[in-house]
């Protein structure tokens, strides 16, 4: 033992299993403080909402009982992270704090802050890779650059070896009398409930294991061929999971992994594959936010900064509320506000409707999706943003526009998905569900018409690119 008492910080790793840190705390301490360090903010907050502030409620609820059974106390405080750390560790005279790397801006901001801090009174201070496979300077170019391009990218993460998901520690001991605020409810950021999803999926890493072993049985077998259709169980729905870390990307990598390897089956090695390169996908915008920051304030591709993006608040009303006149676009919007959970490919489709067709600013969309997804993680969103409006790295090129009534045919055919989500549409033909109406009518009698004309917009908007472009190359 190195340590008589340290400090594991927990940020987004809410799970004592296979979590880098809190194993290398038990193992270089006589006695371990678990915190987790609660925000001051209350009301509305533009990067989070009760969906996923009701899901991360959970989380620490289990994760405190997860450690009781290690002979371990989630202590819980709130406020400034240096200073809730610092009063910590005077109060249980604290020698090292041990805490796994926060990939965004801010967490990253904090650690530096608290770097210093701890090295004025030589206290060991810790941090560890754990949120993903690889980190900012695992994955670079020959050159030694970040990547800009997510096929090279890939390449290279898949090339990596990759480090193999480890076990809880055997037990954990925490000093006494330590105070410590509740586990928090939504009360605690003055957030309603009903400003979140009607239910949840259940939280905590028992949950997420189970997730995970119906995901590997049901999904991943059929990921490659369904993971495009939108109706039913055809995505991991792992998203929440990993983004507060109840399960690592080490265990969900390896578990797909061991599929493929024990399987006979071509088609399911394909899915286990396409699978692992969403994982890719992951880290590659993780990668993106690393090494350019900026991109949460501006457009990644400098070219395209500066764009007069249009100001229509009701068309975005119409967007949120999910009455476009557009199926596929609205049956998207309503599953989102009522459940925080949206397949990839419809976020796809209402992103670019919303950033090509209504050319609304790609930046309210990823507010809205934060704050409404239980997987919200902003590096990806950012990404996944950015790329749909055709100004981020990789990015669909600005003329790939897409056609909502060509989606819902290539992937909802028979309105499946569509009369889950919009009831008013349950008797209309699936036909008239993927077909344009005639000008002035809508798809069905108690449905909206639809706010714009597809292919108007789409025209409108190639000349919109084109005039900036030349604008800009002209000046």
């Amino acid at each position: 033992m190195n340590y008589r008492r340290s400090i594991h910080w927990f940020r987004r790793d809410l799970r004592v299993s296979d979590n880098t840190a809190l194993l290398a705390a038990a193992a270089a301490s006589v006695e371990v403080t678990p915190v987790y360090i609660l925000s001051e903010w209350s009301g509305t907050h533009s990067w989070t909402g009760a969906g996923r502030q009701a899901y991360l409620c959970g989380c620490l609820a289990s994760l405190a009982s997860n450690l009781s059974q290690l002979g371990a106390r989630l202590i819980v405080r709130q406020g400034d992270a240096l200073s809730v750390l610092a009063q910590l560790i005077e109060e249980t005279r604290t020698e090292a704090l041990f805490f796994n790397r926060d990939p965004d801006p801010f967490g990253a901001s904090v650690e530096k802050r608290l770097q210093a801090w701890c090295k004025e009174r030589g206290l060991g201070f810790h941090p560890f890779k754990d949120i993903a496979l690889h980190e900012r300077d695992e994955v670079l170019t020959a050159s030694g650059s970040p990547y800009r391009v997510y096929t090279p990218f890939s390449k290279a993460w898949f090339a990596l070896p990759k480090p193999k998901p480890r076990r809880r520690p055997s037990r954990l001991s925490t000093p006494q009398d330590i105070a410590s605020l509740p586990l928090p409810t939504l009360a605690h950021w003055k957030l309603p409930a009903s400003e979140g999803p009607s239910s949840l999926p259940e939280s905590g890493e028992r949950a997420a294991r189970a997730r995970l072993r119906r995901v590997l049985r049901d999904v991943i077998p059929f990921y490659a061929e369904r993971r495009d259709q939108p109706a039913g169980h055809t995505t991991s729905r792992l998203g929440p999971d990993l983004r507060w870390g109840v399960l690592s990307v080490r265990e969900v990598f390896h578990r797909v992994e061991e599929l493929a390897r024990e399987c006979g089956s071509a088609a399911i090695r394909r899915g286990c594959r396409v699978f692992q390169q969403e994982l890719a996908w992951r880290e590659f915008y993780l990668q993106i936010l690393w090494h350019h920051p900026e991109v949460l304030r501006s457009e990644f591709n400098p070219e395209y900064r500066g764009l007069p993006w249009e100001v229509r608040p009701r068309h975005f009303r119409r967007w949120t509320e999910g009455t476009t006149g557009f199926p596929i676009v609205d049956a998207g919007m309503r599953q989102l506000r009522e459940t925080g959970f949206l397949p990839n490919r419809v976020r796809m489709i209402v992103a670019m409707f919303l950033t090509k067709d209504l050319r609304a600013n790609w930046r309210l969309g990823e507010r809205w999706f934060i704050r409404h997804l239980l997987d919200g993680e902003i590096a990806s969103n950012n990404g996944g943003w950015q790329w749909s409006a055709g100004v981020g790295a990789d990015a669909a090129p600005y003329f790939r526009i897409q056609n909502p009534w060509t989606q819902t045919k290539r992937h909802d055919p028979e309105g499946l998905y569509i009369r889950q989500w919009i009831p008013e549409l349950k008797n209309v033909p699936s036909h008239d569900l993927w077909t344009p109406p005639a000008p002035g009518q809508s798809a069905g009698p108690a449905y909206p018409k639809p706010i714009v004309d597809h292919a108007v917009e789409r025209e409108n908007t190639l000349e919109w690119f084109k005039n900036f472009r030349a604008r800009r190359n002209a000046g």
